[in-house]
């Protein structure tokens, strides 16, 4: 490929990340959202907000860890990739949820962004897995629990007042 053509498509990954583009972003679903029902449970529901977040930061953390650790150590499908359903966290957990996740986007936002990576390389280990592959499960799957994450605020009622849809 052409750097051009490679740049292209490092800002189109960029923007995947981001939840940009057709998706709401992860920063609009999580914000203002009340302490007092992090851990309530929506109807027809077998998970809190809280635990959805988690699964989000969990999920993604992992595929970081696979692009970039060489021992990298799999995890369970899918007990390890969400909490218990009974666990609960306090409105800093929710926070630090919150944190870990845009930390481990932004990480991977740096390795998409830098002109070194090579996205079409077979991560070493891997079953011909490259980084452009493990970016775009990344990225698709944040865009899909974002919004279903968006969409357990529609039914929850915990927008703000006054939110424009």
């Amino acid at each position: 490929m052409t750097t051009i053509t490679t740049d292209r498509l490092r800002d189109e990954l960029l923007a995947l990340l981001d939840g940009v583009g057709a998706h709401m972003t992860f920063e609009e679903a999580v914000a203002d959202f009340p302490n007092d029902a992090i851990n309530a449970f929506p109807s027809n529901v077998e998970y809190t907000p809280w635990h959805l977040l988690e699964h989000l930061r969990i999920t993604q953390a992992d595929i970081l860890d696979y692009i970039v650790n060489r021992d990298y150590v799999e995890i369970e499908w899918p007990a390890d990739y969400w909490p218990s359903r009974d666990a609960v966290a306090t409105p800093d957990q929710f926070t630090a949820t919150i944190e870990a996740f845009l930390s481990d986007r932004s990480a991977l936002r740096d390795i998409v962004a830098d002109p070194a990576t090579d996205l079409f390389a077979v991560i070493p280990g891997t079953p011909a897995h490259t980084i452009l592959r493990e970016v775009r499960v990344v990225g698709d799957h944040n865009a899909y629990h974002t919004g279903e994450f968006a969409v357990l605020r529609q039914i929850m009622s915990t927008w703000p007042a006054g939110r424009a849809r």
